[in-house]
Order: C-alpha cells, then structure tokens, then sequence
C-alpha cells in the first residue's frame, strides 16, 4: 500500500501503591498508561503518551495528528462515533472492531466469496440516537470469519476501496503493536525506578522508547538479518567500538547472538 498505516493502542505499565501514590489506579493498585501510534511499515512509534492508567484509551484520538490518506487501525476500545467521524471529516480512513451491542441499519449488500472468511460486506447507519447524531453518514460493515482461530469478527470502515480481505488484514497486522509493547518490557526491562516521582517513571520509558526506536532505525536503514534483540545486544557490547555500523555487524565473531525466550512482560 502506498498509504500510511499506524495501529493506535496502549499498554498499562504496574507500579508499586505505596511507593507511587501519585499514580494511584484502584483501590490496592497503581500504574501508568503508555498510548503509542505504531507505524505498521517501519514498526517505529509515531505518537506516545504516557498518562495515568484510569485515563480511557479514547481520549488519546483528541491528541493524535491525523495524516491525510492514512488508515488508523484500533480495536473496539476506540469505538466513539463523534470522534470516529473526525477521522472521516480528516480525509483518513479507520478500520475498528465493532462492539457486540452496537446497533446498526443494514442500507445495501455486497457480494462476497465466502470461501476466504468474509460473510458479508455491508453498507450501514448507525441506529442509536447518540451514535447517529455524531456519525450521520454511512459506515461499511465487514464480518470475517478467521479460519485459524474460529472467531468472527466484525469491522467497521469508512473506506469503500479495500476489498474486505484486505480490510482483514490490515486489523491482522494491529498486532505488531502489542509485540512492540511486548520488546519494550521484555527486552528493556527496569528493575528498579531511579526515582519516585513521575518525571523519573516517564524519563526511564522514555529512554526505553528511543533505544527501541534508535534499533528499528538501524536495523531498517542497514537492512539487517538479525532480530532487534540481537541488534541490541551487539550495540550494548560494543559500545565504545570505534568501528562503524557497517562494520559491527559485518563482523561474523560478533554475530552469535540468539533471541532469548523470556515470559517477563512487565516493567519492574
């Protein structure tokens, strides 16, 4: 595809009660919010926002810049008719799982070939006075049947170019997001907060965020065979190497470096 296409989501970060009451999210727990953009080609965030873990996921759409020709792909937890008709005023496209309570009037069919999992290709309104107030246009309604998994799913879409595979597949892809928050715990873990406070929570994943950006950087311009772990390890044993890039990872003595299997997912 020649349009961009980023995957908004978030990720909560768990943090000790009593030593960051300033984060306080229920009643035993406290944690932070990392909201990222994640640009689906190049695998690099394009937008962050750290907030506190009661701060809703869709409050974050108010914040992004939407890119004219862009597709934003979102689970069901972005569906809010009155921003997603933002998107649509934007000149961008989304494509979001629609929730199970969500009414809509069917307006026209198209014809599918159920043979690749789509059941049906619709033209809809919304039905709720709310949601039809803030969206009064039509939406397409994709529902896909994943022969892997056996769910279904149903997307909603206010692009009318993609064939519904396609549209399949680009929410397929969402999930290069949650393997970017899960590099980002399990590869850059903190073992220990330097501070407190919540300028020295949000300076360490930050500093998490750029190394990881710093590596898909590298690993993209120099078109690099290895893992983004690998790459990291080779850096972070190199550090102060005199040699060049190119010449680092050219450098067949430091190549045996392997992708460690580890279930730690979490920041502490």
């Amino acid at each position: 595809m020649k349009n961009n296409v980023f995957a908004l989501d978030a990720t909560v970060v768990h943090l000790c009660l009593s030593l960051f009451d300033w984060a306080h999210f229920r009643q035993k727990q406290a944690a932070i919010k990392i909201h990222t953009l994640l640009d689906l080609k190049t695998a690099i965030p394009n937008f962050v926002q750290i907030t506190n873990a009661s701060v809703h996921e869709v409050n974050v759409l108010d914040l992004v810049a939407l890119e004219e020709g862009s597709f934003y792909v979102m689970d069901r937890g972005y569906l809010d008719s009155k921003r997603l008709y933002r998107i649509n005023l934007a000149k961008t496209f989304f494509i979001i799982r629609a929730k199970r309570n969500t009414k809509f009037k069917r307006m026209m069919s198209r014809s599918v070939n159920k043979n690749n999992g789509i059941i049906c290709d619709q033209l809809v309104k919304f039905v709720s006075f709310y949601p039809l107030k803030d969206y009064p246009e039509k939406l397409r309604r994709i529902k896909y049947n994943d022969k892997a998994t056996g769910k279904r799913f149903i997307f909603l879409t206010n692009n009318d170019e993609l064939t519904p595979l396609q549209i399949a597949s680009l929410y397929k892809d969402r999930w290069k997001i949650e393997l970017f928050f899960k590099w980002i715990k399990q590869h850059l873990k903190i073992k220990s907060y330097w501070g407190h406070s919540p300028n020295a929570v949000k300076t360490q994943i930050w500093i998490a965020i750029s190394v990881y950006t710093l590596v898909a950087i590298i690993k993209k311009k120099l078109n690099l065979n290895q893992s983004m772990y690998e790459i990291l390890q080779i850096l972070s044993t190199n550090i102060f190497d005199k040699a060049t890039l190119n010449e680092l990872f050219s450098n067949n003595d430091l190549q045996d470096v392997k992708e460690r299997d580890s279930n730690q997912l979490i920041l502490l």
